[in-house]
């Protein structure tokens, strides 16, 4: 007999769900294809701690990376808010605390804007903080944000993606009703925490320009077509099952003009293609939504 196989340790959040097997629901009005902009409102310390690079930065202050950052703040933010008036869409600006005090005026320039929670600032990752400071850092941050705009963030994605093994619990503890820190799925899905559940909404790791850009290395026109590529596939695909399209930005990568040129030729062109199967909307409302439909929908 073959001895048994050693377990691989899990998460424990969420169960394996193939999605054709799962039940079929819609978007409001019969919509089938959920589509996001989300924009990384984000600060950064200066002479410290972690921050995204042009070039391999030298030693602190490393002034070249630090102002690359900035003008994103400073101007490629505006351009962004602009584009989104024009499109009309809504929009979720996923907010560092530290913004408030230091650049209120680029969260001002979204009206009406989702604010999701996303940390104190970008300096920084949850993941390796204790419990207690963990606990602390979501409660600042979400009464700061709470203090700027009048309510209080239902939603959160960490700094650099980071979790903890609670992070999770410590969300659904501090009233947050959903994530996007993972980027499993095309669907919302329960996660399951120590006092109850909270709902992982999809948020994009390939269609985010940290990764594409400032990783991998491809430009401006290559991030363009391959949200026109997404949205191509999955506009057919959602005949079949309801989806989520997010879309992720960062002011200082993407609100450079010549990246910015064809950020706004892909977005103008989805909202030319849209028709009758797309639902424009933020992450909150598509957490809202689902958490709404009958027990058993989403997995």
């Amino acid at each position: 007999m073959a001895p048994a196989m050693t377990p691989a340790p899990g998460h424990g959040r969420y169960a394996y769900s193939p999605i054709p097997a799962r039940p079929v629901y819609d978007w409001p009005q019969g919509k089938r294809l959920a589509f996001y902009i989300a924009i990384n409102l984000e600060w950064f310390a200066f002479g410290e701690g972690l921050g995204a690079e042009l070039a391999p930065g030298g030693p602190q202050p490393d002034v070249l990376n630090y102002a690359w950052r900035d003008y994103g703040n400073r101007v490629g933010v505006f351009r962004l808010a602009e584009l989104m008036t024009e499109l009309q869409w809504p929009v979720a600006l996923l907010v560092n605390a530290r913004m408030v005090s230091e650049a209120p005026q680029a969260i001002k320039a979204f009206a009406g804007a989702e604010i999701v929670g996303h940390g104190r600032s970008n300096s920084e990752r949850q993941g390796t903080l204790s419990e207690a400071e963990e606990r602390a850092l979501i409660s600042e941050t979400g009464a700061a944000l709470e203090n700027f705009a009048g309510t209080r963030p239902r939603g959160w994605l960490g700094p650099w993606i980071s979790q903890s093994p609670l992070t999770p619990d410590l969300l659904q503890e501090a009233g947050y009703g959903y994530m996007l820190d993972w980027c499993h799925d095309d669907q919302p899905v329960w996660m399951k925490t120590r006092a109850g559940r909270i709902l992982s909404v999809p948020y994009p790791q390939e269609l985010n320009d940290i990764p594409q850009i400032v990783a991998r290395k491809r430009e401006g026109g290559e991030f363009a077509d391959m949200i026109l590529d997404a949205f191509e596939v999955m506009a057919a695909e959602c005949e079949k099952r309801p989806l989520v399209m997010g879309v992720a930005l960062h002011p200082y990568v993407v609100g450079w003009p010549h990246r910015f040129k064809h950020l706004a030729r892909a977005l103008k062109s989805v909202a030319r293609q849209a028709g009758d199967k797309v639902w424009f909307t933020t992450p909150g409302a598509i957490a809202a939504h689902a958490a709404a439909l009958p027990a058993g929908m989403v997995p």
